[in-house]
């Protein structure tokens, strides 16, 4: 399905080696000196296929990528994802690393205050540390662990102040984040130490078996900051699912029409779902995957 799935040694170099020698820039334009612990501020995509991803993302969802990692070295080639201007996320090149194993995919990064103290609390936690924290220039301070089930993702304690928060998300930029789970309260406990979050279990009707099910959302600072489900897709590790916005279904149905022609997959056809919309999912030419979510949820 998505290829979530590393070792603790290609993270190691990804994030330590590679995202050192680029010298990152912040992850906001200005300094905000806004820190919301709790929120996923970032997006990275790790790519096999650099060129074939910006073409991909630029003709179906209008993305533009900025190169900055010119004259480094050997490393990384590191690009920023803009979206009608706005920053959204970066790719990391993976055919500029030394390797050759295929470790494509999309990592999330959420805001903690203190890196080391929220590091300290993933192995207390019987999670994963990959990375230890590491000052990464602009960026900020940064760790990429996985959690007790063993979804990986980032922690990041910015520099300069995290992206303040929106009422509106732009067609086509990250609207959602999703961690799909073996256990929701051993999950919600987990990620429940490493910022000050206020949660509330929603029961939801699957539309494909009208079935009851739980789903669990995580608040922080007032708003929704991500949700926690158990696993839909038998033999599926632990991950993070990240969604993008599409404005409805006639949208939706295009994006998953087009997304094979430009050299993508579709992983999942679009079907409603039990929290409201529609959803698809789909693979870029790297294989991987993201999610696709109509937004409001009643079109």
């Amino acid at each position: 399905m998505t290829r979530v799935r590393v070792s603790a040694l290609l993270i190691v170099l990804i994030f330590t080696g590679a995202c050192s020698s680029v010298k990152l820039p912040a992850v906001t334009e200005e300094p905000t000196g806004s820190f919301l612990p709790g929120k996923v501020i970032w997006h990275d995509l790790i790519s096999d296929a650099p060129d074939a991803s910006k073409r991909f993302y630029t003709e179906l969802l209008g993305w533009q990528f900025e190169d900055v990692g010119a004259g480094m070295g050997g490393a990384a080639g590191y690009s920023l994802i803009r979206h009608n201007g706005r920053l959204i996320g970066g790719l990391v090149d993976q055919t500029r690393l030394q390797t050759r194993a295929d470790i494509s995919q999309w990592v999330t990064v959420i805001s903690v205050a203190d890196a080391d103290a929220a590091t300290a609390s993933v192995r207390a936690e019987g999670g994963r540390v990959f990375s230890a924290p590491v000052d990464v220039a602009e960026r900020g301070r940064l760790a990429v662990v996985a959690d007790s089930q063993g979804a990986l993702f980032a922690l990041l304690q910015t520099s300069l102040g995290d992206p303040v928060d929106r009422d509106e998300v732009g067609v086509g930029e990250f609207l959602w984040n999703e961690l799909w789970t073996g256990d929701i309260d051993t999950a919600g406990a987990f990620y429940g130490r490493l910022a000050d979050y206020q949660t509330e279990d929603i029961e939801v009707v699957r539309q494909s078996s009208g079935e009851q099910a739980r789903y669990r959302l995580m608040q922080s600072q007032g708003r929704p900051r991500l949700g926690i489900m158990k696993n839909p897709v038998d033999g599926l590790q632990p991950t993070w699912i990240n969604y993008l916005r599409v404005a409805d279904e006639a949208m939706l149905r295009s994006v998953i029409e087009r997304a094979p022609q430009l050299g993508g997959a579709v992983l999942l056809e679009p079907q409603q779902r039990a929290v409201g919309g529609w959803a698809a999912l789909i693979a870029g030419p790297s294989g991987a995957g993201i999610a696709l979510q109509t937004w409001p949820v009643d079109e």
